[in-house]
């Protein structure tokens, strides 16, 4: 039994057991001994896809996970199975793809917006996909336009795909290059598919919509780290079908909004939330069509609305 330590970057979590891949390439199974918390985080995943940690080999020829290295980055979402925990998707990213469907499934603003704010709070960069682009109506298109000129002008990378005709897979394999990155969605968004088209030497398995509740069948079970044979990492992700915020105050959530974050300095109040304060420069800017409606109507719902449980819900002790 040895008991020098290894370094190595988790590939696959199944909630005990880890795949990790040392630094020379090679994989290996590893487990984590007994209760492993980090730094007091209370996650549903102690240890997330992504993740730098040393291990050791144990008895009977097993390797030990013995210590995680910090995280320069993670994304981090509330967990589904217990309101007052958090789930890390993935950790030490270089890029988040979000995935965004028009139609089975629809991808809502809000949707969009919740997971832009989680990624800005962590200085992620985020771009959106607009895939399925073959399957859209001209009236869909129509909206597909206007949402990317939204997004865009905030100034958000937006690219339109199709893995049936290859629409935009050059563009996306050349952002991946040599980086790792995160690739998320609701299920039956066809994350799947785009990997499969992206790298051809990835197997993943694709999922049919089911036509009942036009809600994708998850066909991830697990997050993965995947080589890419161009270089760099992908991380699929489990389908998601919301994304509780967590981890953040909601006196700072006007802070992740970037074009109110531009505006602030111009509002009466240095702390101005832009709901009913008088002389609000984010509240003027969207009568005027500056900043656009849907965008406040959903920060508006994440300030007024959500439970509590959606904001600092004290994963930390």
């Amino acid at each position: 039994m040895s008991s020098d330590l290894h370094r190595g970057q988790v590939m696959r979590s199944t909630g005990s057991w880890y795949i990790v891949r040392n630094e020379d390439g090679e994989l290996v199974d590893a487990r984590i001994k007994g209760k492993f918390r980090i730094k007091g985080i209370k996650t549903t995943n102690p240890i997330a896809v992504g993740d730098w940690v040393r291990y050791k080999e144990g008895e009977n020829n097993e390797f030990v996970i013995t210590e995680i290295e910090d995280r320069k980055n993670y994304v981090i979402r509330k967990s589904v199975n217990l309101s007052k925990q958090a789930h890390i998707i993935g950790a030490n990213i270089d890029y988040a793809l979000l995935v965004v469907t028009l139609a089975n499934p629809r991808t809502s603003t809000g949707f969009i917006d919740r997971f832009l704010v989680s990624t800005e709070a962590y200085g992620i960069e985020t771009i959106l996909v607009f895939n399925k682009y073959d399957l859209l109506t001209e009236e869909e298109k129509e909206e597909l336009e206007y949402l990317i000129a939204v997004y865009s002008l905030i100034g958000y990378r937006c690219v339109v795909s199709s893995a049936i005709n290859g629409k935009g897979i050059e563009e996306i394999r050349e952002l991946l290059k040599d980086k790792t990155t995160l690739l998320s969605g609701h299920s039956g968004a066809g994350k799947s598919s785009l990997i499969n088209a992206i790298d051809g030497s990835i197997e993943t398995k694709v999922g049919d919509i089911s036509s009942s509740h036009y809600k994708g069948k998850h066909t991830t079970t697990f997050a993965e780290m995947f080589p890419l044979s161009f270089g760099g990492d992908i991380i699929d992700t489990p389908g998601i079908k919301g994304f509780g915020i967590i981890d953040i105050d909601k006196e700072e959530l006007n802070h992740y909004f970037v074009e109110m974050m531009e505006l602030l300095p111009n509002c009466k109040f240095s702390n101005c939330k832009h709901i009913d304060e008088p002389q609000c420069a984010v509240k003027k800017a969207v009568e005027d069509g500056e900043i656009a409606a849907e965008r406040y109507n959903n920060y508006l719902a994440m300030m007024l609305e959500e439970d509590e449980n959606h904001w600092r819900t004290n994963i930390y002790n």
